[in-house]
């Protein structure tokens, strides 16, 4: 990760932007891994080498031209004192003329043997008999004079080149100690700054920085903070300060950080202290409710069983009172009934007690309405009523074949003896559908009839033990209890709701193509169907 801050955090904290352009860049190469001694001696050292090569570099070419230029001063000065002895050009005096003269060579000739430039030969014809500067070289300077001009005669060129060793070495040896002399102030510098100056203000500010982190690493408060007397009033010193601010930051957060923690201690303490308390009311009032359903079961049973133990008793007292003697057929069918209502009350006791997980297998669910049908019609009067299945015959569903025939025996059963109850022409229709909800199927088997209806005080507690709107020995107040039961351990719901239009009551059964634990769907007692709403609650008049 680089130390650049993103794009998206400059734009979200203005208030962030780097203060310099430097704060962008990161410190690499060899310099960025030293420390600042060992840095700013490399740093004195090449300044020191670029500033003599600088210097050898601009100083040369002055020190030369100087040289170049006496010397050439040199070679003109000779010719001014050969123009001036008289000499007119023969040979033979020229060399005594020049032998006082140490480094001074001469060429007499024309134009072409000496090798004279056309602006060379133009300015010495200007002033003929004068010395004219021709150049300048390593060998020495040169000056050129051409003689008075004879008539008829070609023009005769003198040339001088005077060397002069001396001043070339003493422009060499003042360019060398000008060179030492400036590397010598430098170096002179630089070690004034290095013993006396950085020491004070940048080695011992960072050394305190350093002895200060030290202390809070190692947790001692008295010298993590940098005394105000020894932070000079530079970057240094700005950043010693931000060091400070930060420490003292920290410190503070810490400090509010433990009396957090001290208040979420307090309040973890007392929350689990009231976790316990909870706990107990919860297993008060869970043993409260387990009482409270006793009672009721026990007010249910007691109230189903007090009217035949009623029929029973008097029976018996008769028999007494008679002396022995029997029953009349009547009496005796009535007590056959009510030993009977007794029968299928432990019957129905018992299913609704009983734990039992369902064993699931594929079946149509049209071919178990069939069956409950069947059982129906052996069971109760059911000629004069219209029982229609049209449950589609494609349908397959996972579940307990003999549980939810139960529960469609149960409904189909209620669902007759309501339209009996209504001494009409009764019809009861037993329809089912295929549906999809959040990837899971469902299969909703409904059972409609054209009686009374639900009273609408029963509709909330319909599906509770011992809640039944008939009076007769046929009902014991559990079937529609048992029915829920059964459905719940499939997975899924049941239903009671009247017709919204028209008379009777329809209950809905809801069952999950693939029961829970196999297949695609987890649900609960809870489970509402997907994708649907309870009906409206129609109340009915009867």
């Amino acid at each position: 990760m680089t130390n650049e801050p993103s794009k998206l955090e400059s734009q979200a904290h203005p208030e962030r932007q780097p203060r310099s352009r430097y704060t962008r860049e990161r410190s690499v190469g060899l310099l960025g891994t030293m420390r600042i001694r060992k840095k700013l001696v490399v740093l004195h050292t090449l300044f020191c080498l670029v500033l003599g090569i600088v210097l050898l570099i601009t100083l040369r070419p002055g020190a030369t031209a100087v040289v170049a230029r006496a010397e050439v001063s040199q070679a003109k000065a000779a010719l001014a004192v050969l123009s001036a002895s008289g000499w007119d050009g023969s040979g033979e005096t020229l060399p005594e003329l020049m032998a006082g003269i140490e480094g001074l060579e001469y060429r007499v000739g024309n134009s072409e043997t000496l090798g004279l430039t056309p602006d060379i030969v133009e300015a010495a014809h200007e002033v003929p008999g004068q010395p004219v500067a021709w150049r300048s070289s390593k060998a020495g300077g040169y000056a050129a004079m051409v003689l008075a001009d004879q008539d008829g005669q070609e023009s005769v060129y003198v040339v001088a080149q005077a060397y002069i060793p001396e001043a070339r070495r003493a422009v060499l040896e003042l360019y060398a100690f000008t060179i030492v002399a400036i590397l010598a102030m430098y170096g002179l510098i630089a070690a004034f700054l290095e013993m006396f100056v950085l020491p004070q203000n940048v080695y011992s500010p960072i050394a305190r920085m350093l002895d200060a982190d030290d202390a809070v690493q190692e947790g001692d408060g008295e010298h993590e903070i940098i005394d105000e007397e020894f932070i000079p009033a530079d970057e240094i010193g700005s950043i010693m300060r931000s060091r400070n601010q930060t420490v003292l930051s920290l410190r503070q957060h810490e400090r509010d950080l433990a009396e957090a923690l001290g208040r979420f201690e307090i309040v973890a303490a007392d929350l689990k202290r009231k976790n316990h308390l909870l706990e107990n009311a919860k297993r008060n009032l869970a043993d409260a409710d387990r009482l409270a359903s006793l009672g009721m079961l026990s007010a249910g049973i007691a109230h189903e069983l007090n009217t035949p133990l009623t029929v029973v008793k008097g029976l018996a007292e008769k028999l007494d009172r008679s002396g022995g003697e029997g029953f009349s057929a009547a009496e005796a069918r009535l007590l056959v009934r009510v030993v009977g209502r007794l029968e299928r009350l432990g019957e129905s006791l018992l299913d609704f007690a009983r734990v039992r997980p369902p064993q699931t297998n594929p079946v149509r669910p049209a071919e178990l309405v069939d069956e409950a049908v069947t059982l129906v019609k052996l069971d109760r009067d059911a000629k004069a009523v219209l029982i229609e299945n049209s449950v589609d015959r494609s349908l397959v569903i996972a579940c307990d074949a003999d549980r939810v025939v139960q529960v469609l025996v149960n409904l189909i059963r209620n669902a007759v003896d309501a339209v009996h109850d209504a001494k009409e022409c009764g019809e009861v229709m037993i329809t089912g559908e295929l549906f999809v909800r959040d990837g899971a199927e469902w299969v909703s088997l409904k059972v409609t009839d054209n009686g009374p209806g639900i009273e609408s005080e029963l509709i909330e507690s319909l599906f509770e033990p011992f809640v039944s709107s008939r009076l007769d020995a046929k009902g014991t107040g559990l079937g529609l209890a048992v029915a829920e039961g059964i459905v719940r351990e499939h997975g899924g719901v049941i239903l009671a709701h009247n017709r919204a239009q028209e008379r009777g009551a329809v209950f809905e059964v809801v069952l999950p193509v693939v029961p829970p634990g196999e297949g695609l769907s987890e649900s609960g007692g809870t489970l509402k169907p997907p994708g649907r709403d309870e009906p409206e609650e129609v109340e009915s008049d009867e």
